[in-house]
């Protein structure tokens, strides 16, 4: 089926005026300060959580 009216460009746009991507949010590793994910390991010193943190290989 077709559509039964143009819908304008301006309209078209104030409707996805919302679906900009947004920043993904940072925090910093309670350990060293560096930035990391939420509920994800510090890529610099493998915290998670008090009592785990992995062993993070540095290297190329």
């Amino acid at each position: 089926m077709l559509p039964k009216q143009k819908i304008s460009r301006a309209r078209t746009r104030k409707r996805r005026s919302h679906h900009a991507k947004a920043a993904p949010n940072i925090a910093d590793c309670p350990q060293c300060n560096s930035p990391k994910l939420p509920h994800a390991a510090c890529e610099n010193c493998g915290y998670v959580r008090p009592g785990l943190s992995l062993k993070i290989e540095k290297g190329s």
